[in-house]
């Protein structure tokens, strides 16, 4: 392997867990300078050096040593390096790797149908973030960004998926280790793709969703970003939590759900009226009656039903947007608080909306459909035969004898 791709990686890997350069001299016992001179590709690295920084950076030895060529030539060579955890369960393996190779199945259908140009999203240009207040600074900045860009207003979100799906990315639940919330992929072969964990609550996978949209983002330079509670504290991961918090919970939206339900006001408003007779002032002040301002267990719960997050993520929104204070959202965060959101929502048969589970068929629906839409009209064109046909049909898990007469169907219209 190249000396300057070993130092891409190193760079790469210590910016991705947010140690400064001074910080992985130290811990290795070598001048500043020379971890700049090992990232410039100027200076070689030795065995030892590179171990410990492999250490520090929380990266095995082989995510910097591995053929850069062949990682590069499948993504799914290039995605089990950076999630190990994806091989110990040949499940979660074979429904990752199908997953993927209906999006390859994708990308071939539209090259062939003449589809070559799909829809994507911008890159937004922002600096590897150095703190976390930059974290969440440019992911709140990109989020109103794109909702305006999407026309999107302040109001909750539709599906997810869809949204997804209609920017050019594939989109599909899958079965991945609990360590593990999601995953954005960027290859040639397959373009982008996004995967979040269908064994988590259907808030949970929102939540995810959005967040794997904030590396496509921002990130797409990248063959593979995995999400794991292991890499939870590096910035860019921060940043996209940042992002999806935002994206799901716009400011002006929480406030528009807090009037509705009559809160969110000032607890005292003062009133000044220019008056005619002398020129003056006449001024006055509004008080709202005592308690009535108090956000609740249940208000919370109603806007996480309403923006189709989790009851953490409405509190934690609620309280970056300083709508409640500290001592209000450690209150509101108690397991009894927690269990009363909970009992509202179960009350209002509401509860299956954020904390269900969907089956394996309904997580990976958009995916297959568009793939499925895909096949039919390749065939009805006659691009593709009757036996690529059935064998896509195997890939969709749909009967085949069904997939074929409703091309069939479609070609005879």
């Amino acid at each position: 392997m190249s000396n300057p791709e070993l130092a891409r990686r190193l760079r790469e890997a210590r910016e991705l867990a947010s140690v400064s350069q001074q910080a992985a001299a130290d811990h290795v016992g070598i001048p500043r300078t020379a971890i700049t001179q090992i990232e410039a590709g100027n200076r070689l690295v030795s065995t030892l050096e590179l171990s410990k920084l492999a250490e520090l950076y929380r990266r095995s030895i082989s995510w910097f040593l591995a053929d850069v060529q062949q990682h590069d030539d499948d993504v799914l060579i290039a995605l089990h390096r950076l999630a190990p955890g994806l091989q110990e369960d040949d499940a979660i393996r074979f429904q990752v790797d199908r997953c993927v190779s209906l999006c390859r199945e994708g990308v071939n259908l539209e090259k062939i149908l003449g589809r070559e140009e799909r829809p994507v999203p911008p890159v937004y240009q922002e600096p590897a973030p150095n703190s976390v207040w930059e974290a969440v600074r440019q992911g709140h900045k990109v989020a109103d960004q794109e909702r305006r860009r999407l026309g999107l207003g302040s109001s909750p979100l539709p599906d997810l998926a869809e949204l997804m799906v209609d920017q050019g990315i594939w989109a599909s639940g899958a079965n991945l280790p609990g360590t593990m919330s999601g995953l954005f992929l960027h290859h040639p072969s397959i373009g982008m793709a996004i995967l979040v964990n269908a064994q988590h609550p259907r808030a949970r996978r929102r939540f995810s969703y959005a967040h794997e949209y904030a590396h496509a983002l921002f990130d797409r330079d990248r063959v593979a970003n995995v999400t794991t509670t292991d890499n939870r504290v590096e910035r860019v991961e921060q940043r996209a939590n940042a992002f999806a918090s935002a994206f799901l919970l716009p400011a002006e939206g929480i406030d528009d759900e807090l009037r509705q339900l009559g809160k969110g006001q000032p607890s005292r408003g003062d009133v000044l009226v220019f008056d005619a007779a002398t020129g003056g002032s006449i001024e006055g002040q509004a008080r709202p009656a005592p308690n009535s301002q108090t956000i609740g267990f249940q208000d919370v719960a109603y806007i996480a039903h309403r923006f189709g997050v989790s009851y953490e993520a409405a509190t934690y929104r609620l309280k970056s947007l300083r709508r409640i204070s500290q001592a209000e959202s450690l209150e509101l965060l108690t397991s009894a608080m927690q269990d009363a959101g909970r009992d509202y929502l179960r009350a209002l048969e509401l509860f299956d909306d954020l904390e269900g589970m969907d089956t394996p068929q309904r997580g990976t629906r958009e995916l297959r459909s568009r793939i499925a839409h895909l096949a039919i009209e390749a065939y009805r064109r006659g691009e593709i035969s009757r036996g690529r046909l059935l064998d896509l049909s195997k890939a969709l898990e749909i009967e085949g004898r069904q997939l074929f007469d409703l091309a069939e169907v479609a070609r005879s219209a």
